[in-house]
């Protein structure tokens, strides 16, 4: 068995309690609020805005083993590079304040989410940040691809309310091609053993943030 796959079935039971979660499975059948949408927009902008610095710090602290690696990272910086924005730009277009999101504090649970990526990129093994990758790639592309759509009807909001999450449908599944090519690059036993811990702990980091968004039609102020 690959690495890849090694990875994926070594955190399949995680996974599903990811995707049990009763927001998610709303989601998917369309059954949420404007107000819960915008709520996962305002998290998502919080963790995406840290994407393209983490991806700088873990390919600064690789080693010229891991050349190739760095190469790839630079890469996905250049793919990365202003998403953030996005998401801004589909909150304004749900109605939502745009401004109030970016001046404000993530939840605690997107704050300790993105804090444990910055740990293990300092403090551990710098390739464990791909266990992230594997999570937050494979879960919006599930959401994008099965969700986004369900919920543009089901809320009635235009097009460019969904631009973050319909452009990861595609852009995303190019994305997990690459990824696994990478992954199964991976021939050193730490590498990949801390890919797969980070990616089992990502997948309830990332679960945490799924629990925090508001249940019914309350607004979200952008805040924790």
């Amino acid at each position: 068995m690959n690495f890849f796959d090694t990875l994926k079935a070594g955190s399949e039971p995680e996974r599903q309690r990811l995707f049990a979660i009763p927001i998610i499975q709303d989601a998917l059948r369309g059954h949420v609020t404007t107000a819960q949408y915008v709520a996962f927009l305002g998290q998502a902008y919080h963790h995406v805005r840290h994407t393209v610095p983490l991806l700088m710090a873990c390919g600064s602290r690789l080693d010229a083993r891991r050349e190739w690696l760095r190469e790839a990272i630079a890469d996905y910086i250049a793919e990365e590079v202003g998403h953030q924005e996005w998401i801004l730009s589909d909150i304004e277009a749900c109605g939502g304040d745009a401004d109030a999101v970016r001046h404000g504090r993530p939840h605690p649970s997107t704050e300790l989410m993105v804090a444990y990526a910055y740990h293990q990129v300092d403090r551990g093994n710098p390739v464990g940040f791909f266990g992230m990758v594997h999570v937050l790639e494979g879960t919006s592309t599930a959401l994008a691809t099965h969700a986004a759509e369900t919920m543009r009807g089901a809320l009635g909001l235009p097009p460019q309310a969904f631009s973050y999450l319909s452009s990861h449908g595609s852009l995303d599944l190019e994305h997990v091609a690459f990824f696994e090519t990478l992954m199964n690059r991976l021939d050193a036993s730490d590498d990949q053993g801390a890919v797969l811990h980070v990616a089992r702990m990502m997948y309830g980091l990332y679960g945490d943030v799924f629990r925090s968004l508001p249940h019914g039609a309350a607004l979200f102020d952008g805040g924790a």
